[in-house]
């Protein structure tokens, strides 16, 4: 998502102590700190990883296990949406968008320099994320949910745009355009809920767009965290470089990704998606990722990526052979797998390293990176054996939420606490 090499979420945050908020400090304003966050805020509201890493822990634990039960006993919300189409409406733009906001407000101030959002404005944004989800299921007018479902992707687009524009930092624009294609997206899904676009290229579009963020963003940090890693330990073979290698890598996932959203069920969609998988797992393999198997939160972002290979692979396989593989279980293995793997690295690594943790992985976290993992492999499996349906989903998806929940419970104390807590 960014040109700018990464070090560790840490040091970046502790990188990004520059003029605007210098300024404010010299000026005396005792309500910001050496970073421009609002103290007078409540903790959980000084940062934008805290409350939206929080609140989307706290949705999938609890969304997921109701569209399960849903799914079963044929209950329907009042909304715009369906059961189906609730639940991949909600993972991506409800689960999937507060982690992204989480992410996004706490990287931009490091790429461009300018204040966080915090205190007012970011409780605002919260309140506009679960204004949609409210809309999507008790409004019932389609275009009232629309509109109250479309603020806060707007807002947060349009706060990445101007931080971009004012920070002048240009090379990150990339960031802000694919936020405006995620909120396209949203949009779109609520106009194929009214029947006025074709099925399935609102998913399609927010998927490809969460894609190329774990290839571009996954593609600098996984080698990055893996070699500060390794350093500490004096290791003599480091990942590779970011080089030709990755550049057409990204490449081809892009085209592949444009292949697939405009032609799904075209060979050459599925040829090129296949493509992308190979190439994916070719710059996988070298990060080194055995390297660091004594240490879960870093082998977790080669697990991370190493589903978003085996995701795209198998998405091309299914376009390509879908009496053999279904493309339910390849759409899966990109949710459940890298966009639910990749969240759960992230979302740790930051809320340690930005609230001065130590960055390494103790036993809660280790669990539920593997809880996470194998809830994840049992819904990809559900796809693939029907006589087996109900009971891998309910399985697949306890575990997978399991995860978030455990997650929020073990990391709430971090993200509502000003201070180091035990963790």
């Amino acid at each position: 998502m960014t040109t700018d090499a990464p070090t560790d979420i840490h040091s970046r945050e502790q990188a990004a102590d520059r003029s605007e908020p210098r300024r404010r400090r010299r000026a005396g304003d005792a309500s910001v700190d050496g970073r421009g966050r609002d103290l007078s805020a409540a903790p959980i509201l000084s940062y934008g990883f805290r409350p939206f890493f929080f609140l989307a822990a706290l949705y999938a634990g609890l969304a997921v296990p109701f569209w399960v039960w849903s799914h079963q006993s044929g209950f329907q919300l009042y909304g715009p949406f369906g059961g189906q189409l609730w639940h991949a409406h909600e993972m991506i733009f409800g689960f999937l968008g507060a982690v992204i906001a989480g992410f996004i407000l706490t990287a931009v101030p490091n790429w461009t320099g300018q204040l966080p959002l915090s205190g007012r404005p970011l409780a605002l944004l919260v309140a506009l994320w679960m204004l949609g989800r409210i809309a999507t299921a008790v409004v019932v007018s389609p275009p009232a949910a629309l509109a109250l479902d479309m603020l806060f992707p707007l807002a947060l687009a349009a706060s990445v745009w101007r931080e971009v524009i004012a920070g002048k930092n240009l090379r990150n624009i990339p960031v802000a355009f694919l936020l405006t294609l995620f909120a396209a997206a949203n949009a779109l899904h609520h106009a194929e809920g009214m029947g006025l676009t074709a099925d399935g290229i609102a998913v399609r579009l927010a998927l490809g767009v969460a894609t190329l963020m774990i290839s571009l963003i996954g593609g600098r940090i996984v080698p990055s965290f893996t070699r500060n890693w390794l350093v500490k330990r004096s290791s003599r073979r480091l990942p590779a470089s970011f080089g030709p290698v990755d550049r057409a890598a990204l490449a081809i996932t892009l085209l592949a990704i444009l292949a697939w959203i405009v032609a799904p069920l075209e060979p050459l969609a599925g040829w090129l998606l296949v493509l992308a998988g190979l190439v994916s797992a070719a710059r996988l393999a070298r990060w080194r990722g055995w390297a660091s198997w004594r240490e879960p939160i870093v082998l977790v972002l080669h697990l991370g990526f190493g589903w978003l290979a085996a995701g795209l692979a198998m998405l091309g396989l299914a376009i390509l052979t879908p009496d053999a593989l279904s493309a339910d279980a390849a759409i899966h293995t990109l949710t459940t797998g890298a966009v639910g793997t990749m969240t759960l690295a992230v979302m740790t690594r930051a809320s340690l390293g930005h609230t001065g943790r130590a960055i390494r992985s103790d036993l809660s976290t280790t669990a539920i990176y593997a809880t996470a993992s194998l809830g994840a492999l049992l819904r990809v499996l559900a796809s693939s054996l029907p006589s087996l349906y109900p009971e891998l989903l309910v399985a697949g998806g306890g575990l997978w939420s399991l995860a978030f929940i455990l997650f929020a419970l073990c990391y709430g104390p971090i993200l509502w606490s000003r201070k180091p807590v035990a963790t």
